[in-house]
């Protein structure tokens, strides 16, 4: 069997890893990763595939005769690479590029949540800079200001401050944004706890994967810039069944209903990032059309279940057929960030400490260190440097949260690379909780 898994960060990394570790259990596989990083390039029948163009993707899945492809990041399914796919007779699990609008656009997003009654924010969107201003200075702070586009998880600034606030309109709005395009939501700020809830569909039956929780902000309690992911923990020590069963009723169903409605059947991994409100509320802040990143390295840690014949299960349109088993115990896992991150990430950076730690490691041990932003380099070609914002991701399991934690960072302090970054307490949330 052959597999292909395209992207290169850390959640690429995780499924290629498991997908891998999932087909020693059967037949003996393959797992391609386009375009890779270093991690992937040292793992045991992981192979990187210096290619991300879609023809190239498709011609090299042709001539591998791969079994079916698991896209990771949120470009390629705006680009439209599963469309591609399927109409060159490919397997292949992620969203259509209209349905991956949900990620793409938070305009096209919010409309349709309100079209099929699923709880968020209230909001506005604009395209001109003076109303967007105005109304702001109507609404106060705190306010909520998102980039229409994608924005690699950088598109998002929660103003405490008109200042702040007109200042990331100015900057969205004024050419300065990149591919978050033309237009920015405002909405209002919600107060509670952030999750994330990630499910497998197959546009139909939903199968929820185990919860989790993210950790935005850069710098310890939270403060600082968003950005991708700093760190992520599962189980949400937060989601009790009752909020489980309310969110697959309010928010999954309804969407994965929803796109079949308007003629869109969504496969694929959907997140829904939800904020869970003092009074039990829900209200998603948004919705992303893959696994999320930290997420998936701490979901993909516990899953007990075959990875590859849950997608199978899903590309063939019963994944009613089948449930997934977790791990009891808890994940956590530990970004190590680039200096400059999240707003200019230095590359280049010699990574010192991966040699000590084994290159694979099976599913049975307690850790695994993911790749994100890593290449080789270095005068001869063959030192790990940083080459991303992202530069490793540390998960580890545990019997307890706390267990996990301090699992996760005594592997990281092991690791070392000039200015990494890398916040300490992660996993607090959950480990208060339990007290």
């Amino acid at each position: 069997m052959k597999l292909l898994v395209i992207g290169g960060g850390a959640r690429e990394h995780a499924l290629a890893w498991k997908l891998l570790d999932s087909s020693r259990r059967r037949l003996p596989a393959t797992v391609f990763v386009a375009p890779g990083n270093a991690g992937t390039e040292l793992e045991k029948d992981l192979k990187n595939v210096p290619i991300t163009t879609i023809p190239e993707l498709i011609e090299f899945a042709r001539k591998e005769s791969i079994a079916f492809t698991v896209v990771g990041p949120e470009a390629p399914l705006a680009e439209g690479i599963v469309d591609a796919f399927r109409f060159a007779g490919l397997k292949i699990f992620g969203p259509t590029q209209k349905a991956a609008q949900l990620e793409t656009s938070k305009d096209f997003a919010k409309a349709f949540m309100g079209r099929h009654g699923i709880p968020t924010a209230d909001y506005a969107t604009f395209s001109s800079a003076a109303k967007a201003h105005r109304y702001i200075d109507k609404k106060g702070v705190p306010i909520v200001i998102k980039a229409d586009g994608l924005a690699a998880g950088k598109g998002v600034v929660v103003a405490v401050t008109l200042e702040e606030a007109h200042a990331a309109v100015d900057k969205m709005l004024g050419g300065k944004s990149g591919k978050a395009g033309p237009k920015i939501v405002i909405e209002e700020f919600v107060e509670g706890e952030e999750i994330s809830f990630i499910v497998m569909t197959d546009g139909r039956h939903v199968l929820p994967l185990a919860s989790s929780q993210d950790h935005k902000r850069l710098k310890d309690g939270d403060e600082g810039p968003n950005t991708g992911g700093m760190g992520a923990y599962s189980p949400a020590s937060s989601i009790t069944p009752t909020l489980h069963g309310k969110i697959m009723r309010e928010v999954i169903q309804r969407a994965i209903s929803g796109m079949e409605k308007e003629g869109e059947r969504y496969i694929g991994f959907l997140y829904a990032g939800l904020m869970i409100t003092p009074d039990g509320g829900i209200k998603v802040l948004e919705f992303n059309c893959r696994m999320g990143d930290p997420e998936a390295e701490v979901i993909l840690l516990r899953l007990k279940s075959n990875f590859i014949t849950l997608i199978e299960h899903a590309l063939s349109g019963n994944l009613d057929k089948i449930e997934a088993e977790w791990d009891r115990r808890a994940a956590l896992a530990v970004v190590m960030a680039a200096s400059g991150y999240p707003d200019s990430p230095r590359k280049g950076d010699a990574i010192e400490g991966l040699s000590a730690l084994p290159a694979t490691l099976p599913v049975e041990r307690d850790y695994h260190v993911f790749h994100a932003g890593t290449a080789r380099g270095g005068e001869n070609g063959e030192e790990i440097v940083t080459a991303g914002g992202r530069i490793l991701c540390v998960a580890a399991l545990g019997d307890n949260f706390r267990m996990a934690q301090r699992r996760a960072y005594e592997i990281a302090e092991q690791i070392h690379f000039d200015g990494c970054q890398m916040r300490r307490d992660i996993g607090y949330r959950a480990i208060n909780h339990r007290k």
